[in-house]
């Protein structure tokens, strides 16, 4: 007689929407756990306010649509807490830092950054404090903890204290993110940015280097598309009228898949300045699509990136960075040397490994 399927229950609000980083990697996870030649044998339960978009197979997974405007705090702890209890769960996987805090299964989580704690004062005191509370308390109930980088585990170590051998290092895959690559002649004088925007991320200064930059360069433009979070709150488009390239500076909250490829395929440059990641999955994506990156020089940077990037010293100011924009605006050469490491550095970012290797943690954690 067959075993029964091992029941994974999943916190998939992420993917609902406009999926962007933690909706992404679910997504990837997603698609390739239901693709196995075993996946018969799992059966996945996925928790959503709303129906996902993403195609799943209805033979190995079931969707519990909880109805809800906004999938907050209160939908985690009472709604989602409430639905998981009535299944015959084997374990459960919270992919975005929290869980509720009732579940008597057992549990698996993702904490891709501690930066609420690390540096609490670049968040509202409420978001603070609950950021705060319920991943502390949920790292404490989890069997094991999934982080994507060394540093960031490290950091967990640090600022959350739990036992290290509950700690699993495994660093997310990279997708080009461009439908074909660049036409010779296709580039143009493109600053891009990625990613949600937050005061450690130096989009103000990134824009005040453009504007230096695009002195010499009429054509040049900077794209920057991502949710503007941040807090205390920067006014981006009033920062660039105050530069002089309101013009030329492109603000976007959200882009879909087709022109996100787009603007890669054309971008001369990608920029990404952040003072803390507990990875950075947008400037190897640049890499995967032979954009050149320039990114702040951190030890986490160092880590994923390695010798594929240019590094902006964290003391460099606007001028520093003008200089890289515009050598690589101008086309040359400065910021195009580190791509000949790209490739290197992409094989060591997998979606198959992540995925398998998430898998086993998560059955590791419903055997414990």
């Amino acid at each position: 007689m067959d075993a029964p399927a091992l029941r994974i229950g999943i916190d998939g609000r992420e993917i609902v929407g406009d999926a962007t980083g933690v909706g992404r990697y679910v997504s990837e996870l997603l698609v390739r756990w239901t693709n196995r030649s075993d996946a018969p044998t799992r059966r996945f339960v996925l928790f959503v306010p709303a129906a996902p978009t993403l195609p799943l197979p209805a033979a190995t997974v079931d969707v519990r649509i909880l109805s809800a405007v906004q999938a907050g705090t209160w939908w985690e702890q009472i709604r989602l807490a409430a639905a998981a209890r009535r299944e015959p769960l084997s374990v459960f996987f919270s992919p975005a830092y929290t869980a509720p805090v009732a579940l008597a299964t057992p549990l698996a989580l993702t904490i891709h950054d501690v930066s609420f704690l690390a540096h609490p004062e670049w968040f509202r005191p409420r978001e603070r404090w609950r950021r705060r509370w319920l991943t502390r308390r949920s790292a404490r109930a989890a069997s094991v903890v999934f982080t994507d980088s060394a540093f960031s585990r490290d950091e967990i170590l640090r600022h959350v204290r739990i036992d290290e051998s509950r700690v699993q290092v495994i660093p997310p895959g990279v997708s080009a993110r461009t439908d074909r690559p660049a036409e010779p002649g296709e580039r143009e004088p493109l600053v891009l940015f990625t990613g949600s925007v937050f005061n450690r991320r130096r989009l103000p200064q990134l824009i005040a280097a453009f504007a230096l930059a695009a002195q010499d360069h009429p054509a040049a433009r900077l794209a920057v598309v991502g949710a503007n979070r941040t807090w205390p709150y920067q006014d981006l488009g009033a920062i660039a009228a105050a530069h002089g390239v309101a013009d030329r500076v492109e603000l976007r909250n959200y882009v879909g898949d087709r022109e996100l490829s787009v603007l890669y395929r054309r971008a001369s440059v990608f920029a990404f300045l952040s003072e803390y990641e507990g990875f950075g999955l947008t400037p190897l994506e640049a890499l995967a699509a032979g954009v050149p990156a320039v990114v702040l020089d951190t030890p986490v940077a160092r880590e994923v990136c390695g010798p594929a990037a240019t590094y902006l010293p964290p003391a460099g100011d606007a001028r520093q960075l003008a200089e890289i924009l515009r050598d690589a605006l101008g086309g040359g050469e400065g910021v195009r040397v580190p791509l000949a490491h790209a490739a290197e550095v992409l094989r060591r970012y997998s979606w198959e490994e992540a995925a398998e290797r998430t898998l086993m943690g998560i059955e590791g954690a419903a055997r414990r």
